[in-house]
C-alpha cells in the first residue's frame, strides 16, 4: 500500500520545513555524541503526517500532532534518530491502513520493531478490561527483550495523552488515569525516569484526587518564594568555601512533585507547614571525588541528622540512581536536605535509562561505561521478561499481580560473602536472595546464614546483612514457601515447579489409568497404537495425554470412542452391592468429614496439605474423583484456582477417635545427642511416631517426621515443644 508514497515525500533543499519539524531536530542536534539523520526523519514525518490526514482528536486537533509531540518529547531527551522516527510513526499501524510490512519497507526492521512494540493488540475481543491491560502490558514488556526503547516510547505516548486528557468522557478518564498510577508511574520510576514519572504522577493526581492538587498548587508557590530566599542565605558560607577550594558546581533547587507532597502529608498525618524535605538543594560538580570534599564543607557549617545520610554512589539504586543525601540542620533550625552529584549523574537520575541510549551506539571506554549501565540497571525488567516468557498459563490477575510485586518496592542492599551488592524488595528472605543469585540456588536452597548465624528461610532481611545459602542436591521447594516470599522471581519458579511436579504427577496416574483401562478392555496390544495417536485428539505430545488422563480432564472412553470409531466402549454393569463396598472402602478413613446435603460420595484427603481435624478446610470437586479435602490455606485451591466453582462446603464430624498421619520437617543445627532430644520430646505426648529420616548437611540437619495425632490442637503442642528443643530453627508442616 505505501509502494511509491515515500518518492513525494523526500524534501528537496529549498523546502521549508514545518516549525514543529525544525524544533524536533534543534533539540535532536543538542546530543553532541549521536547527531540526526535529518532525511530519515522527515520521511517518518511526512509519512505519518499523510497516514493520519483524515484523523481529528477528541481535541478537535489534528491527529498527528499527537505524533509529533510524542516525538518532541523524546528529542528533549536527546534520544537517537530512530526511536523518534518510531515515535512518529507509533500510531500507524493501529489507527491506520498501513501494515508493520510498509513500515518496515520503508523505514527498516528496527523502527518496525520499535513500532510493532508499542501497538496494541487491537484485533483481539477480551473478556474484561483486566485481560485487554494485561494481554497489552505482557507483549509491550516482551518487547523489551528486544529493545528498551519501545517502553520509552510508550512513556512519552502516554505522558502526552495524561497532557490532553481533558476531552475525553470522565469514566474513560479516570481508568487511564488509575492504569497510569498503577503501572506507568511505578514502571518509569523503576528505570530511573524521574522528570517523566514526576509529571505523569502530578497529571494523575490532579485527575483522581482534584481537591487536593487545587490546594496544593495554591499554597506551593507562596512556600516557594519563601524557599528561593531562604536557599540563598543558606549557600552564602557553602558556596565561599567550595569557590576558595576551586571546585567547579552549579546549584540547582527542586521542589517534590505534588503527588508525593500529599501522600506524605496522608501517611504521615502533618500538614502541609510540617513537612520540611518537600524541597532540596542539588549541588552539581565535575568529578566523582569533589561531591566527597563538597559534602564535607556542607557538614563543616551545618550539622547532619545521621539517620538521613545516605551515599547512593556507593551503592547505586536498582534503577541506576546515584547521588550523596545529606539532610543538615541550616539557619533557624530547619532541615535541609542537599544532594550532590555530578552532571552525568544528574542526567541519569532526571532521564534514567533514556539517558544512557545517547551514548550506546558510540564507541569508545565511555560508551562502553553507559552501555554495561544501561544492561545493569534494566536487569530487573530483563529478569521479569524472562519470568513472562515462561508464564503463558498465568491468569490476567496473576500476571498484573507479577508485575506490581516488581514496580512497587522500596530496595535494601545485602551483601554475598564475597562482598557483591545485591538489591532486593523491602521484607526480602533469605530464599528470595538466593534466587536472585540462581534458579537453581533457590530451588535447592534448604537453609541459610545471616551475618553468620543460621536462620529459618522465612526470616526477613535488612540492609546491610551478609548472607550465605546453603544448598542440598536432595532439597525441593515447598508449596508452604510461596506464603512468605516477595520476590516475583521467587513467585514464579515456585509455582513453576508445583505445575511441574503435578503435571509429573498426572502423567504417571494416567499411565496407570490406561494401563488398567486397556487390560480389562482387552487391549492392551493396541497400547502404542493409542500412545501414538495423542496428536488426531488434539494433544501435543504423549505426556500431554497422559496428563489429561490422570488430571480426570479426559475419560479412557472418549479416548477410545475418537480412536475406533466404529466400536462401542459402554463400561460393564456394576452390582448394587459390589458398588457400596466400593464406596465403603474408599469412605473408610474419612468417616470425620461431611458434606451437607450429599450422600454417597468419595471423599479422600489431599496430599498437598494433609488436613487434619480442627484445620479448617474445603472441598474441591475433582472429575471422575470425588471430593478431594484441603486445608482453606493450600495452595492447590488458594487464590490461583480459576475453576472457583467446584469449590464446596465441608466439616469435621462428630467423631472424634480418629487419627491422622501428618509430617513435620525440622531443621536445626547439627548436634551430638539432638536426635534423643528430638524424640523424648514428641513421646512425652503419647504419639505413635510412624517414620524418622534425619540427614546432615554441612552443620544443619534436617528431619522428617510423621506421626499419628488426634487433631491440629494437639500437632500445635508437639510443634511448640519441638522448637523448644536446643538448636532448633524451624518446624514446618508439610
Amino acid at each position: 500500500m505505501a509502494t511509491g508514497i515515500l518518492d513525494k515525500f523526500r524534501r528537496s533543499s529549498s523546502d521549508k520545513m514545518p516549525n514543529d519539524f525544525q524544533r524536533i531536530l534543534e533539540l535532536l542536534r543538542g546530543n553532541i555524541h549521536n547527531q540526526p539523520d535529518e532525511d530519515l526523519l522527515w520521511r517518518a514525518y511526512e509519512f505519518g503526517k499523510h497516514a493520519h490526514k483524515d484523523q481529528m482528536r477528541k481535541s478537535g486537533e489534528p491527529y498527528f500532532s499527537h505524533c509529533v509531540a510524542v516525538a518532541t518529547i523524546l528529542a528533549e531527551m536527546r534520544l537517537d534518530s530512530i526511536t523518534v522516527a518510531a515515535a512518529l510513526l507509533h500510531d500507524v499501524v493501529e489507527d491506520t491502513g498501513y501494515t508493520l510490512a510498509d513500515v518496515e519497507t520503508h523505514f527498516g526492521k528496527e523502527v518496525a520493531q520499535l513500532v510493532d512494540g508499542v501497538t496494541k493488540l487491537s484485533d483481539i475481543k477480551f473478556r474484561s478490561e483486566e485481560d485487554k491491560q494485561a494481554v497489552n502490558f505482557r507483549k509491550m514488556l516482551l518487547s523489551v527483550a528486544e529493545d528498551i526503547r519501545t517502553i520509552i516510547i510508550k512513556f512519552a505516548d502516554r505522558l502526552h495523552n495524561m497532557r490532553t486528557i481533558d476531552h475525553l468522557p470522565d469514566v474513560k478518564t479516570r481508568r487511564i488515569a488509575r492504569e497510569t498510577r498503577d503501572v506507568y508511574v511505578p514502571l518509569a520510576h523503576r528505570l530511573g525516569m524521574y522528570r517523566l514519572r514526576s509529571e505523569m504522577d502530578d497529571l494523575v493526581f490532579k485527575i483522581l484526587e482534584p481537591k487536593g492538587y487545587q490546594e496544593l498548587s495554591k499554597s506551593i508557590p507562596k512556600r516557594q518564594n519563601e524557599f528561593e530566599s531562604y536557599i540563598k542565605k543558606f549557600l552564602v558560607p557553602v558556596r565561599e568555601r567550595i569557590e576558595a577550594a576551586g571546585i567547579q558546581t552549579e546549584y540547582r533547587s527542586r521542589f517534590k512533585n505534588y503527588s508525593s507532597i500529599h501522600r506524605k502529608m496522608v501517611t504521615q498525618k502533618r500538614p502541609l507547614l510540617d513537612i520540611y524535605d518537600i524541597f532540596a538543594i542539588r549541588i552539581i560538580v565535575d568529578k566523582l571525588e569533589d561531591c566527597y570534599s563538597v559534602l564535607g564543607f556542607v557538614h563543616s557549617f551545618y550539622p547532619p541528622i545521621q539517620a538521613r545520610f545516605k551515599d547512593f554512589i556507593a551503592t547505586p539504586k536498582a534503577n541506576g540512581y546515584q547521588s550523596l543525601h545529606t539532610t543538615v540542620i541550616g539557619p533557624g533550625g530547619r532541615p535541609v536536605e542537599v544532594q550532590i552529584r555530578t552532571e552525568e549523574m544528574d542526567q541519569t537520575a532526571e532521564e534514567g535509562v533514556a539517558a544512557h541510549w545517547r551514548y550506546k551506539e558510540n564507541e569508545g571506554e565511555g560508551a562502553r561505561r553507559h552501555r554495561d549501565d544501561l544492561d545493569a540497571h534494566v536487569s530487573w525488567l530483563r529478569n521479569l521478561v524472562e519470568i513472562l516468557q515462561n508464564e503463558d498459563s498465568t491468569t490476567s490477575h496473576q500476571f498484573m499481580d507479577l508485575l506490581k510485586i516488581d514496580l512497587y518496592k522500596n530496595e535494601i542492599f545485602v551483601f554475598t560473602p564475597k562482598g557483591d551488592v545485591r538489591i532486593l524488595p523491602v521484607g526480602a528472605t533469605p530464599l528470595d536472595f538466593a534466587f536472585d543469585i540462581h534458579t537453581q540456588v533457590g530451588l535447592h536452597c534448604i537453609g541459610a546464614k545471616v551475618n553468620g548465624k543460621i536462620v529459618p528461610l522465612s526470616t526477613q532481611i535488612k540492609s546491610g546483612d551478609s548472607l550465605e545459602i546453603i544448598t542440598s542436591d536432595h532439597q525441593t521447594p515447598n508449596a508452604t514457601w510461596l506464603k512468605f516470599v516477595k520476590t516475583s522471581k521467587a513467585k514464579s519458579n515456585i509455582r513453576k515447579w508445583a505445575k511441574k511436579q503435578e503435571f509429573e504427577h498426572s502423567v504417571k496416574l494416567g499411565q496407570e489409568i490406561l494401563e488398567r483401562e486397556l487390560r480389562r478392555l482387552r487391549l492392551s496390544k493396541e497400547a502404542k497404537k493409542i500412545r501414538n495417536s495423542f496428536s488426531e485428539i488434539g494433544y501435543e505430545s504423549e505426556e500431554k495425554m497422559l496428563a489429561a488422563i490422570g488430571s480426570g480432564h479426559r475419560t479412557i472412553t472418549s479416548l477410545l470412542t475418537k480412536i475406533y470409531p466404529d466400536l462401542s466402549f459402554t463400561p460393564p454393569k456394576v452390582q448394587k452391592d459390589q458398588n457400596e463396598s466400593f464406596f465403603r472402602r474408599a469412605r473408610r478413613n474419612t468417616k470425620g468429614v461431611t458434606i451437607a446435603g450429599i450422600d454417597n460420595v468419595m471423599i479422600a484427603f489431599g496430599k498437598c496439605c494433609n488436613p487434619i481435624p480442627g484445620d479448617p478446610i474445603i472441598g474441591f470437586i475433582t472429575r471422575g474423583r470425588g471430593v478431594t479435602v484441603h486445608r482453606t490455606d493450600c495452595d492447590t485451591v488458594g487464590p490461583n484456582l480459576t475453576e472457583k466453582e467446584r469449590l464446596i462446603e465441608v466439616q469435621w464430624g462428630g467423631e472424634r477417635n480418629q487419627r491422622f498421619l501428618v509430617r513435620l520437617k525440622v531443621m536445626a543445627q547439627d548436634r551430638k545427642h539432638f536426635l534423643r532430644d528430638l524424640t523424648e520430646r514428641i513421646s512425652s505426648f503419647d504419639v505413635n511416631i510412624e517414620s524418622l529420616t534425619m540427614k546432615a548437611e554441612e552443620d544443619l540437619v534436617v528431619g522428617l517426621v510423621v506421626l499419628e495425632v488426634d487433631g491440629v490442637r494437639q500437632l500445635d503442642k508437639i510443634r511448640n515443644r519441638i522448637l523448644m528443643v536446643d538448636g532448633v530453627i524451624s518446624v514446618e508442616r508439610e
